[in-house]
């Protein structure tokens, strides 16, 4: 028998009305950008134009700068986003309403204790952790940092020469991963491990849980598709976040805590001890008052979260980089042996003076934005430049985009560190350059990771030269996950200086 013939007509009636009212709900903010004029694909129904980002975001938003200009508009389920290039309206976003109208970004999933981080905090509190965390990246505390990050890349060293003398070649995402590791566990907990030769350790496998993310996981995918979801999700305690993991650093930073403040001893300095010393030097206690525990384990795991990915990708790509352009290497060797002669251990003042290293840098950032997306959301209705904004929906820049947008860099898909002399870097708008991001919700920790990835290129160049090899994939192809990465590890070769000296 048919289904729908045993169906009453009052059945079938109310049938009806559920598909059209589930159907107006999936669809009902997806007339907004064609009311403005604002060109983009066409959404689906719930899902807007989410399932496009299997094509890897960076190549994703390229295809729609190519097709519809400037300013086009995105649906993450019923989120309208609204994506900008053009650079005023972009200043007008990070910078002059960031406090008013954008300081907060997008919820993609529910975090949990996580919203007490810097990244992830909203309005007041965030304001208030900027506040307190700002002293921690002073040049003062970097400069004491300086030993703890040097000691890990000398094992860098060790390790490399290792597997050079094996004559075999070198997966670096591996090798500079456990160099991030541990130079982001040692300064933020004061803990010294080696996860190169000790991968099982209980602090590095926490930390790679933590790691794991996936936008199509289905937690992620439910709250893009209906956002009431996530506050149902926080009260059900469910996270993003592994709950074991959290909770093995919470029990951490607990104990760390409580021996700092029964110790009369000093103590080397990391994260968790200037995120206590904070509010000791605050110059408004009134106002800031001192981060509780929960607060000092969300900021801890997020230093974590941005700062491994993030440098060990950076320092992948930029080896990569100097592999494919043995000039260019050669002459940021040249900078290195004459600041630092025979191997002479860098200061931090040294490296920070290194002009080339910089330019190198630079560059490795401007080709290959990691991120590939800067996000804020509008908290009120606004218009700016044209572009009336309803509060709730989100702004988003597209930094590969930008990046490689032939009207800003010629030739932007060519490794060219010169953009970034002193000649030519005052003539970069920086509203096309946002490695960072920029405005008051700019990356705080910009500058510490800055020092640790130049004192891990130095310490390697002083001692290897890089060189493509066989397995090297020329040229590189982007993979399609969240965060940039090479579709095939990059591989090269590893040749001691000595040996090129010697001719051995």
């Amino acid at each position: 028998m048919n289904l729908f013939s045993a169906l009453s007509l009052d059945t079938l009636v109310l049938l009806a009305i559920i598909l059209v009212l589930l159907y107006r709900y999936g669809t009902c903010t997806h007339g907004l950008f064609k009311k403005q004029g604002i060109p983009g694909p066409k959404p689906l129904p719930f899902l807007g134009t989410v399932l496009n980002y299997y094509k890897g975001l960076w190549k994703f938003d390229m295809e729609c700068y190519e097709k519809y200009g400037k300013t086009w508009g995105l649906f993450d389920g019923q989120i309208p986003l609204f994506v900008i290039t053009d650079p005023e309206t972009i200043k007008n976003v990070l910078v002059k309403e960031c406090f008013s109208v954008f300081t907060n970004r997008q919820d993609f999933f529910p975090v949990g204790i996580m919203s007490k981080s810097i990244s992830l905090a909203k309005d007041e509190e965030w304001k208030r952790y900027r506040a307190l965390l700002s002293p921690t990246f002073t040049s003062g505390n970097l400069k004491e940092m300086f030993p703890v990050i040097e000691q890990y890349g000398d094992i860098l060293v060790k390790y490399l020469r290792q597997e050079a003398e094996k004559g075999k070649p070198v997966a670096v995402k591996d090798v500079l991963g456990a160099y991030s590791m541990d130079v982001i566990i040692s300064t933020t907990f004061g803990v010294n491990i080696d996860s190169l030769n000790n991968p099982e350790d209980p602090f590095v496998e926490n930390a790679k849980k933590v790691l794991r993310f996936d936008y199509f996981d289905p937690l992620s995918l439910s709250v893009a598709l209906f956002p009431f979801l996530t506050p149902i999700y926080e009260m059900l305690n469910i996270c993003m976040f592994p709950k074991d993991s959290i909770e093995f650093f919470k029990k951490f930073v607990d104990r760390m805590t409580e021996n700092r403040l029964d110790s009369k001893q000093k103590h080397r300095v990391d994260f968790i001890y200037l995120m206590m010393e904070a509010y000791n030097k605050s110059k408004d206690k009134d106002s800031h008052k001192a981060l509780s525990e929960i607060e000092i384990t969300a900021q801890s795991i997020i230093f974590i979260f941005a700062g491994y990915e993030t440098t060990s990708s950076i320092l992948s790509f930029t080896v990569y980089s100097l592999a494919t352009h043995p000039d260019i290497q050669k002459k940021l060797q040249e900078e290195i042996d004459e600041a630092l002669p025979n191997k002479a251990p860098p200061t931090y003042d040294t490296v920070m003076a290194m002009e080339y290293l910089d330019m190198v840098l630079n560059e490795t950032l401007r080709l290959y934005p990691i991120t590939n997306r800067l996000q804020r959301v509008c908290k009120k209705d606004v218009e700016i430049n044209g572009i009336y904004i309803p509060k709730g929906s989100t702004v988003i820049i597209p930094s590969y985009v930008l990046h490689h947008d032939p009207q800003h860099w010629p030739e932007p898909e060519e490794f060219q560190p010169e953009r970034f002399s002193k000649e030519n870097k005052g003539s970069i708008d920086p509203y096309v350059y946002l490695p960072f991001g920029n405005g008051p919700r700019n990356c705080i920790g910009m500058r510490f990771a800055l020092m640790n990835m130049k004192l891990a290129l130095i310490k390697v160049l002083q001692n290897f030269s890089f060189q493509p090899c066989k397995e090297t994939q020329i040229p590189l192809k982007l993979s399609r996950e969240l965060l940039l990465q090479p579709v095939k590890p990059i591989v090269l070769k590893v040749v001691p200086r000595d040996a090129v000296i010697t001719g051995a």
